[in-house]
């Protein structure tokens, strides 16, 4: 890998957040010999892709699905020290529900592309002859139209205008939007939902496989793009609360905080805390520019994301890693993915983790009530009743996990209109959902207005 040419001159750069843009913006600004300091508010780093420490133990604030197209998220992981083979465990690219469930068998070979997808297509089970030539026939469409739209509409539109079955939307294209961009079908952006297809489905065969943690979160990036940046002169402060930024003379500019940092100036800053911070802290300065992106970022939608861990006798296994579920809240069943974490982590052996992205309506159950069903959808659907009764179980509901990835949908870009002042997330401009891929790349842009190249 090609060193990073060093910055002109070495600044003295504030990120404000700790979460995966901001660990990004760290570790290339840190390599590229600008002095980092980091602000966290939290006493772990990661943002809302982190472990969190519990009575029950270390669990993630929720569960991560990575792609093999996430090629900064997998060039920082490298460059930090965390050696992908290890920390990931690789699957090829698969839709698989219980069986006898009423869901489908998809996996694709690791053949070159698009020869695994025809594989897979041709030999998938569940699905009938009009739902394969469905899907061959958007396949091939959406390459022909080279992933893009005139206009952007619903994912639900462009499925109805590519006649796509019920059965192939209900297994296949519902759970993978509700998946990359945490927005139900009909409120989605389909352009968006092209851009993640395009670069998995329509890419490499490589680019398609699925990656899942084998390390909390925190473990698999934060912490080691922290000690990184240290290596190479960074400060990072967790529990350090940054209220505000002021400009000073000369474009400095100074830095607000409470807690164990006093602050400091800076000859630019990356604001890389969530959205709504961000909004907060653009406002405060009272700038046409700044105001004008603080009032975009406030009409933003949120959606939630509810992970529900269950622990189970330690001998517990399922038949893979994971599974996709047929999620049918009228009978009860909110889940959409379930995954053994003991088949990940040898040190959670027994544990099951179920995923409920727009949860919006899940977690209005109440969290007892909805750990209680999703505990029922799992004994029904897998027919194994002692999954109905956990030694326990909790769910972690992040209620603004994500912005809504709605058509047409405006984002800022990493640029404020003020010099020194840069913007890093996964809420930025960008052809991606708020990922953590995303959030990588936002990070990596706003390092490079400081000099910093990959």
């Amino acid at each position: 890998m090609a060193k990073s040419k060093r910055a002109a001159r070495a600044l003295q750069i504030a990120v404000v957040g700790g979460g995966w843009a901001g660990c990004a913006a760290a570790v290339e600004l840190a390599r590229a010999g600008h002095g980092v300091t980091l602000f966290e508010a939290s006493r772990t780093l990661g943002g809302r892709a982190r472990r969190v420490a519990l009575d029950a133990g270390v669990l993630d604030n929720g569960q991560h699905i990575l792609l093999g197209a996430y090629s900064e998220t997998l060039r920082l992981l490298k460059l930090v020290g965390v050696e992908p083979r290890r920390a990931l465990l690789n699957l090829p690219l698969q839709m698989r529900y219980p069986p006898g469930s009423g869901g489908m068998d998809f996996v694709a070979p690791r053949w070159p592309a698009p020869l695994h997808l025809a594989a897979a297509l041709l030999r998938a089970k569940g699905l009938a002859r009009a739902d394969k030539l469905a899907l061959a026939r958007f396949s091939s469409t959406a390459r022909w139209m080279g992933w893009q739209l005139h206009q952007d509409c619903s994912v639900s539109e462009l499925l109805e205008r590519y006649d796509q079955t019920a059965r192939l939307n209900q297994l296949m294209w519902r759970p993978l939007c509700l998946a990359a961009l945490n927005t139900p079908p009909e409120r989605a952006s389909a352009q968006v939902f092209l851009s993640v297809l395009r670069d998995s489905l329509g890419a490499k065969r490589a680019a398609s496989d699925m990656l899942l943690p084998k390390v909390d979160l925190s473990a698999l990036f934060p912490d080691a793009a922290a000690a990184f940046a240290v290596r190479h002169g960074a400060s990072v402060l967790t529990g350090a609360t940054v209220t505000g930024l002021r400009q000073l003379d000369g474009g400095r500019w100074q830095v607000e905080a409470r807690g164990e940092a006093a602050g400091g100036a800076f000859d630019g800053v990356v604001l890389a805390s969530p959205a709504a911070h961000a909004a907060q802290v653009l406002e405060n300065l009272q700038d046409p520019a700044t105001s004008s992106i603080a009032t975009q970022l406030q009409a933003f939608e949120t959606e939630a994301i509810s992970t529900c861990y269950l622990q189970y006798a330690p001998g517990l296994r399922l038949e893979q890693a994971f599974f996709a579920l047929v999620d049918a809240p009228a009978a009860g069943h909110w889940g959409q993915f379930v995954f053994d974490r003991g088949q990940l982590d040898a040190t959670q052996p027994g544990l099951l983790a179920v995923v409920v992205s727009a949860s919006g309506a899940a977690a209005a159950q109440g969290q007892t009530a909805l750990a209680e069903a999703i505990a029922r959808q799992l004994a029904e659907v897998f027919r194994r009743p002692e999954l109905a009764s956990p030694a326990w179980s909790r769910l972690i509901t992040d209620k603004r996990a994500t912005f809504a990835c709605t058509p047409g949908l405006s984002r800022p870009g990493n640029a404020t209109g003020l010099p020194g002042l840069t913007l890093a997330g996964d809420y930025t401009a960008s052809d991606y959902p708020a990922t953590i891929e995303a959030a990588v790349r936002s990070g990596v842009l706003a390092a490079a207005d400081y000099g910093a190249a990959p």
